[in-house]
């Protein structure tokens, strides 16, 4: 992805954060505090949210979205690393908090990201999701279902018909808060882990 491409993406998210995706990430993010890892940090939507005395780490597989999450942040050795989540390059029992928004969709696989995100938490640490996951409705689950493998096959990357909460609590975490936002497809998690 060139930086223009990434550019094009930011511009992009700009009328789904203001459909409400935005409320939905200040309530997700208010009052994290402490070491922070954000997975999938893309172009840095969630950096103006978080406060000045967390310290933040963020990946993501795509270098030119971290270039712009880089200039957005008010910290500029925010330290940023293009990695997969699946191997993050951390040691255990490092971070307070763990977040992730709108990327266990494109994570090919969301258990083994899972399993390291807990190697990488503290054992009282949180993991903090808002995603689109499979409808919560009939008819959203219909939908999400009917239009995922077009969906897919077009872009290459995004599940539509992910169950994302079932996926945490078998990876061992225990959620805390749960909630279904936007005609059942959008949800927030909020997790513990299991030791």
């Amino acid at each position: 992805m060139s930086t223009i491409e990434a550019k094009q993406f930011d511009r992009g998210m700009r009328w789904i954060e203001r459909l409400g995706i935005g409320h939905l990430r200040r309530k997700l993010l208010h009052g994290v505090n402490g070491r922070v890892l954000e997975v999938g940090a893309g172009t840095g939507a969630n950096l103006p949210l978080y406060g000045r005395s967390t310290q933040i780490a963020l990946i993501d597989i795509k270098p030119d979205r971290l270039q712009l999450a880089r200039q957005k942040s008010e910290k500029p050795n925010t330290p940023a690393t293009c990695a997969n989540a699946h191997h993050l390059p951390f040691a255990s029992n490092q971070f307070d908090v763990v977040v992730g928004t709108l990327v266990f969709c494109s994570i090919p696989q969301p258990e083994l990201a899972l399993a390291e995100i807990k190697r990488v938490l503290k054992p009282d640490g949180r993991l903090l999701l808002l995603e689109h996951t499979r409808g919560h409705g009939p008819i959203s689950r219909r939908f999400t279902d009917w239009l995922h493998p077009l969906w897919f096959a077009l872009q290459g990357e995004c599940h539509l018909n992910r169950e994302t909460a079932v996926t945490v609590q078998e990876a061992g975490f225990t959620l805390e808060h749960n909630s279904v936002h936007g005609y059942g497809l959008l949800q927030m998690m909020k997790a513990s882990v299991n030791r």
